[in-house]
């Protein structure tokens, strides 16, 4: 044991170290760009002491140093503007939902002591993040008001430590404090003076670089904010390499200094966080987003990334010994209010990714899991249908055939099933009519021979753009904590910053819609359900049974116009196409 701890120690001085001799040449260019800026004024000065003493006279000398002096104070009025923007520019500083400590002191204490236990300054705060990593950051600017330590132990310049909200509610206790080991050790390189210096510099260097780009500049600002710029351009490009290294060392320092503490524990909670991080995906992708795109916020995002990834071990097999940690204490009962906690972040992810209102309003509404289905998957789906239906009437699609006599008039899927079939149903002209193709579609108009189904997917394709363009843009605002909680959340940015949705072709446009339709006429004529897949989304259930099959049958229909599977489909179970839906 006595040769690993020197070996470890060894390397962890080796990474100190690389670290120190980086963090020193980024602050040699900072000195070496001083000298720049001086060079002009020493070169003045030499030339204006020269004079009286007898030297460097005559006319032409004199016409050399009152230029050489004029030069200097210009370079050193633009040095010194340079210099203040650069030294009060504010770094970039990730939203995140602020933990005080009287709302966590389990986890402030459990950070305390894997400090203690590491050598290291414990960080001066703890706040979460909607995403599934962790990091220490520097908040000690004065623009983010300074350092925030709240208790004797801890310094005000320490960094404050980062955790993603989801591992709180998926990990347990003991692989919680395995992952943050390694985080927290990264708080003793951190504390080294150059380090801390090269590490503002560079993120003065970085704000400097956006400063043209922020909003209220009037003309001339605006001008003198891109010479600021291209400056700290030049020289973030010259220590870029220097500071990644510099990082790296940190990195490797602490990871070695962390070997010490939990490490057999750490290796298995490695591979919750890559579970974790497909888990979260697919419920932001898959779940949250299409509330989000409804006006509705799940305000349990990190109590349901337990359920999908609970469902994630039942599908997998080799994730069958996961479900066996549930039993343990989850990291959230370190915390005093887990549920405001998790509505605060759900907040903030839905802020972050979506770009929602920064508040809950009338069209900005939490919903719960046990909602879901009926206030999120119906309405969508419902949404859906009557946009298809909608666009099927400017289009001019009638109905294939005559409707039975028992049939009731309003809108049928056997419409939609008529006009995307090989044969065809009846319609109207081959193109759209004018009010139906918005100026900004023409790009995707389909020529005049296409397919039914390129037709109607370049109308659904347009109708969505201009309902996308009458949404109005998030105002770039500070972002508070959830209502009536004490959370605070930090971090100001123009947003979403990490958009979700991923651009869809129009045949899968199509698709989701026709299949919004197919769901709307199965509860509404055969009894089935609306419900949630924790892994996929709105599901179709009926009884207790999910439709996985429909998406082929689907599929089948809008790529190759084949209608038999999906009738066979609705044959068995006993949806009736004729039979008008219920929109919204």
């Amino acid at each position: 044991m006595s040769g690993i701890g020197t070996g470890s120690f060894a390397a962890e001085e080796r990474g100190a170290r690389a670290a120190r001799l980086r963090a020193l040449a980024v602050l040699r260019i900072r000195s070496w760009a001083t000298a720049l800026a001086l060079l002009p004024a020493a070169a003045a000065v030499v030339l204006l002491a020269a004079a009286p003493a007898g030297h460097l006279t005559g006319a032409g000398w004199d016409a050399v140093r009152w230029t050489v002096t004029a030069v200097a104070v210009l370079v050193l009025l633009a040095a010194g503007v340079v210099a203040l923007v650069i030294a009060r520019s504010r770094p970039a500083v990730t939203p995140t939902v602020e933990l005080a400590e009287s709302a966590a002191p389990d986890l402030y204490r459990m950070v305390q002591d894997l400090a203690d236990r590491l050598g290291v300054p414990a960080p001066s705060a703890i706040a979460l993040t909607p995403d599934c990593d962790s990091w220490l950051e520097d908040r000690t600017h004065p623009a983010h008001g300074g350092g925030r330590g709240n208790g004797l132990r801890r310094s005000p310049d320490a960094p404050v430590l980062v955790i993603g909200s989801p591992f709180l509610w998926w990990m347990r206790v003991g692989e919680l404090r395995a992952v943050l080991a390694p985080v927290v050790a990264g708080t003793g390189p951190s504390a080294h003076p150059d380090i801390a210096a090269a590490r503002r510099f560079v993120q003065g260097l970085d704000a400097a670089v956006a400063a043209p780009r922020h909003p209220g500049l009037d003309p001339v600002r605006r001008f003198g904010a891109r010479g600021v710029g291209a400056v700290a351009r030049v020289l973030l490009r010259s220590c870029r390499g220097h500071a990644a290294e510099m990082e790296r060392g940190v990195a490797a320092a602490a990871s070695e200094r962390a070997q010490a503490v939990d490490y057999g524990v750490r290796i298995v909670a490695q591979e919750q966080v890559g579970l974790a991080y497909a888990g979260w995906d697919r419920l932001l992708t898959r779940v949250a987003l299409p509330a989000w795109r409804m006006g509705r916020w799940p305000s349990r995002l990190d109590a349901g990334v337990v359920s999908a990834l609970t469902e994630l071990s039942r599908r997998d097999r080799l994730a069958d010994s996961f479900t066996s940690r549930l039993g343990e204490r989850p990291a959230c009962d370190l915390l005093e209010e887990p549920g405001t906690v998790d509505e605060a972040a759900s907040l903030l992810a839905a802020r972050l990714f979506h770009g929602g209102p920064a508040e809950p309003g009338p069209d900005w509404s939490p919903v719960d899991w046990e909602q879901y289905p009926d206030e999120v998957v119906d309405r969508k789906w419902r949404t859906d249908a009557a946009r298809l239906l909608a666009v099927l009437d400017r289009l001019g699609v009638l109905e294939a055939s005559p409707a039975p006599a028992d049939a009731v008039d309003g809108p049928t899927l056997s419409r939609v099933l008529g006009h995307l079939s090989t044969a065809g149903g009846a319609q109207g002209p081959a193109d759209p009519p004018a009010d139906a193709r918005p100026a900004d579609a023409s790009p995707v108009d389909p020529p005049a021979d296409a397919p039914p189904a390129d037709v109607l997917a370049a109308a659904l394709t347009a109708e969505a753009a201009r309902e996308e363009a009458r949404r109005p843009a998030p105002a770039p605002v500070a972002l508070p904590g959830a209502p009536g909680s004490s959370h605070a959340v930090s971090g100001y940015d123009a947003l979403p910053l990490f958009p979700l949705q991923p651009p869809r072709t129009g045949r899968e446009l199509l698709a989701d819609h026709v299949t919004a339709m197919v769901c709307c006429a199965a509860v509404d004529t055969a009894g089935a359900r609306p419900g949630l897949d924790w892994l996929d989304g709105p599901a179709l259930f009926l009884g207790e049974v999910r439709q996985s099959e429909l998406a082929g049958c689907v599929l089948t229909l809008v790529e190759d116009g084949d209608p038999d599977p999906l009738k066979a489909w609705l044959a068995r179970t006993g949806v009736r196409p004729e039979k008008p839906v219920r929109l919204v």
